[in-house]
Parts: C-alpha cells; sequence; structure tokens
C-alpha cells in the first residue's frame, strides 16, 4: 500500500518527488487539478521572464488532470505516475501540438503520433503540459533558435540555460515539472543540466526505443530525463524504457527502479578525470568538482585520478559525425529556407555534405581506441566521474564556435565534456548537481558507467546526491 510523506503536508504537491505526487492524488490527499493548474501557472510566469515553452497545452492538461480526478473517485487502479506534470521537448512529435523543432522549416506542422517514449509517459498517468525550447533541430549548447529566440538561465538571466534540450531544463529547475523529457546527441540532456542546475541523464544506447529519427540505425542519439531529483529521474526511466521494434536497437531487458534506488558511496571505487588529458577546464568548475571529491571520499568512497590521456580528435570526430548527421538528415532544407536558418546549422549542413565515406568509416577507428582506453578504467572502477562542462554557464549571446579553440599551453578550449561518451554510446552518462561555482552558476559532475549499467549510474548519482548539500533552486522561484 502506498503511503504519502509527511513532506506532503508541508510543501506544494508540485514540489514533492513525482512518485509522491502520485502517491498523494491516489490518497486524494491532494487532486490533480490542483497540481495541473499550479504546473501551468507557474510555466506561465517562467515563460514569460526565460522564453522556455513552445507552447502550453491549458486546456488539454487539465482535462487530463480531471480525468485522472475521476479514475481516482471510482477507486480504480491508477497507474504510476497519475497526475504527475511533465514537459517535452520540441524536437518530439506529440499528437496535436505544434512541433516545430526550434525551426521555420516545420512550417506550422502538427503530428498525428506521439513518440514512443511521449506515449509511455502519458500511459503512465503523467500529464504533458507543454512544449520546451530548443534551437534548430537541436544543434547546439546554446539553447536559442530563429523561430523562438534565446532561453535564458534561471540562475542568471545573462547566461545561457545550455543545450539542446534547454526549455526543459529551465522548467524543471523553476519548479514548474519534477522531469521533462529531452534528447542527447552529443550531451544534450546534460549540457543544459549542467548549466541549470538538474539531474540529465544520457541512458545506455537502445534502453528508451529512440523513435523520432529518419533512420533507426542512428548510434549517437538517446532520449533521456531532466529532473530534480536522482528519484524524479528514476520514475521517468521506470515507464519509459523498454524494447520495443519501432527501434530495432532498443534493448530487450526490463528497467530495475528499485536497483536503482540502492545506491552507497562507501566502498566505491571510483576514477576521476579532470580533464580527460587535454581539456582547460575553467578553475571555478575545477574547484567544484574537487570539492564535491573532497565529500565523497569522506563518506567512505576511494576516488583515484586516472590518464585517459585522450586529445581534441575525440571531439573533431564527434563533430564529423554531427555534421553528416545535420546533412543527411536535414540537409534537404537549405535550398529553400536558408535565409531564415541558423547560419550555425547552415555550416554544419554543408560541412557535413563534403565528409567522404572513408572518412566517416573511420572515425569508428577513433571510438575503438577510446573504448579501450575508457574500458580498461571501467574494469578497474565502478565510475568514472568527471566536470560534464569545463565552463560554468556562458553569456547568452555566445555561441558554439567560441568554444572550439587550441589554447597557447595545448590545452583544448571547449564546452562540454560530454560528446566522448555519445561516440560510447552503450556507456550510460549521468551529470548531477555538486554546487555552486565562485560566479554563483551551477556545476555539474558527470559519472560515466559500465556498459548497460543504467541503474547502477543513477544509484551511484543518488548516493553522491544524498552525500552533497542540495543546491535548491535558483533565486526568484521558490514560489
Amino acid at each position: 500500500m502506498q503511503t504519502v510523506s509527511r513532506a506532503a503536508s508541508q510543501a506544494h504537491p508540485l514540489d514533492l518527488p513525482a512518485p509522491e505526487i502520485a502517491a498523494g492524488i491516489r490518497a486524494r490527499a491532494f487532486s490533480a487539478v490542483s497540481v495541473v493548474a499550479e504546473s501551468l501557472r507557474r510555466a506561465k510566469i517562467v515563460d514569460q521572464a526565460l522564453n522556455a515553452f513552445t507552447l502550453l497545452r491549458e486546456e488539454a492538461a487539465l482535462a487530463a488532470a480531471r480525468e485522472a480526478d475521476r479514475q481516482v473517485a471510482t477507486g480504480a487502479v491508477t497507474p504510476a505516475l497519475i497526475g504527475v506534470p511533465f514537459a517535452a521537448k520540441d524536437l518530439t512529435p506529440t499528437r496535436g501540438d505544434l512541433t516545430t523543432l526550434g525551426s521555420w522549416t516545420r512550417e506550422d506542422r502538427v503530428p498525428t503520433e506521439t513518440a514512443l517514449c511521449i506515449a509511455r509517459l502519458e500511459v503512465a498517468g503523467a500529464i504533458l503540459i507543454g512544449k520546451t525550447t530548443t534551437p534548430e533541430f537541436a544543434h547546439s549548447s546554446f539553447t536559442a533558435s530563429p523561430r523562438w529566440g534565446i532561453t535564458r538561465n534561471p540562475w542568471n538571466v545573462s547566461r545561457t540555460c545550455g543545450g539542446s534540450s534547454g526549455g526543459s531544463a529551465v522548467a524543471v529547475a523553476t519548479g514548474v515539472v519534477p522531469f521533462a523529457e529531452g534528447t542527447d546527441m552529443g550531451g544534450s540532456v546534460r549540457i543544459p543540466a549542467a548549466f541549470s542546475g538538474v539531474v540529465g541523464f544520457k541512458p545506455s544506447l537502445g534502453r528508451i526505443p529512440m523513435t523520432i529519427l529518419p533512420s533507426v540505425f542512428d548510434n549517437i542519439s538517446h532520449f533521456g530525463p531532466l529532473a530534480r531529483t536522482i528519484e524524479d529521474a528514476v520514475a521517468f526511466m521506470a515507464v519509459a524504457s523498454g524494447p520495443d521494434d519501432a527501434d530495432i536497437t532498443s534493448l530487450p531487458v526490463s528497467f530495475s527502479p528499485e536497483k536503482a534506488r540502492r545506491g552507497h558511496v562507501a566502498g566505491r571505487r571510483f576514477a576521476l578525470s579532470l580533464d580527460f588529458g587535454y581539456y582547460s577546464v575553467d578553475a571555478p568548475v575545477r574547484s567544484a568538482i574537487l570539492a564535491a571529491v573532497d565529500e565523497i571520499r569522506a563518506a567512505g568512497a576511494i576516488v583515484e585520478t586516472v590518464d585517459l590521456g585522450w586529445s581534441r580528435a575525440v571531439n573533431d570526430g564527434w563533430y564529423d559525425l554531427w555534421c553528416v548527421f545535420m546533412s543527411a538528415f536535414f540537409g534537404e532544407t537549405l535550398e529553400a529556407y536558408r535565409e531564415r536558418m541558423d547560419p550555425l546549422v547552415v555550416e554544419l549542413i554543408e560541412r557535413g555534405r563534403t565528409i567522404g565515406a572513408t572518412q566517416y568509416k573511420r572515425v569508428e577507428l577513433l571510438r575503438t581506441a577510446i573504448w579501450k582506453d575508457l574500458s580498461a578504467v571501467l574494469a578497474r572502477y565502478d565510475a568514472l566521474l568527471c566536470p560534464t562542462c569545463a565552463v560554468t554557464a556562458p553569456p547568452v549571446e555566445a555561441n558554439d564556435n567560441d568554444y572550439v579553440a587550441d589554447l597557447p599551453d595545448g590545452r583544448f578550449q571547449g564546452l562540454d565534456m560530454t560528446c566522448p561518451f555519445n561516440l560510447l554510446p552503450q556507456c550510460p552518462a549521468l551529470s548531477v548537481p555538486v554546487g555552486l561555482a565562485e560566479d554563483g552558476l551551477p556545476v555539474g559532475l558527470q559519472i560515466v558507467g559500465r556498459r548497460y549499467a543504467d541503474e547502477d549510474v543513477l544509484s551511484i548519482g543518488g548516493a553522491i546526491e544524498r552525500t552533497l548539500r542540495a543546491i535548491g533552486r535558483p533565486d526568484g522561484w521558490r514560489w
């Protein structure tokens, strides 16, 4: 029998973990309508201030909430996440909702089908309250698009929230929803999670069927949750994961939320790499990560520095794949829409057209080499710890090209430290907020696990989350 924690009487129901929201609705401690109405109220305020949504589904969401309350009143068996509000990325099709991919090229496209990931959340009783902003075709670490404009960071509106799942990160960070859907092809869940101070998880390839791309054989792309806590990320994974023939690469394995919640730090062995051997990591990020590592050690873990010995070739290899991805899947838009597209998208597509098949195939040699390096580390340690990003959230006026340079000391000036693990997509990667840097902006710790060890990585993240002091919510969004 499910119970509602004492916290249910001490906080607004929307501020509870997703499973407790559902339990409270099921126990009739509060109504789904009251939770969804508050979520929509917050969403309107957040959208006006930070530009996080492309649309709100007010009528449909409230109708779903009324139906949830009706089910509870009848005494019917109710699904796991009944009445829990969530948000989905504008990249991801949802039936009857304008879905633009952040681009004018999609005109006023309204899908007639909902992506499987979202449909599973809805079958589990969760209620979609709105669609969130993304850069055009989810191409960037900055959420700014020619169609919807700039989405800002809730900790400092002059900074980016990160991308490409930036609107989803903002919706979670400000307390609009306990979790939101994102997609991750090079860090697009983990980057905005780190910059916005929330949890972001890239599951291992195939744990959640990827059904929204033209090709089901793409192997760098993942659905994943942005969430307030590990508990909320586990709730998302528990209903969204699992095989389906719509994605031939989806894994025929189930997800164990019980295992994902059984985390501990004491006795664990972690490898630590602050820079992969080549990144220039800003001092405030380095300090925040080392402070977190000190607390993890004090809680009984062994954390040892390792030398991966990688180089900028890792980023360049991922970039080659990304350019070909953009060219193959979106290149047909150039002829009619070039002048209305983000210039960086045009640049990606045009470069992708110059990359030959042999050059593209040779990226697999790089991927093989870095896997040998990482697998040797993971054979000795439970997980690899590293920064999620090498910097805190940059100014909104910057762009990705400002963070691709070789510095005089030979270091690489990069923004994210996530794309290497899209080249190794079978390894789950989790970003957990570890506190604020000296500039008052969040820092994320990235936890990378063994192949398909999603539950283990989440359990480690939960243990670290409990070990560290909670980051809280940015000022001005305490409702």
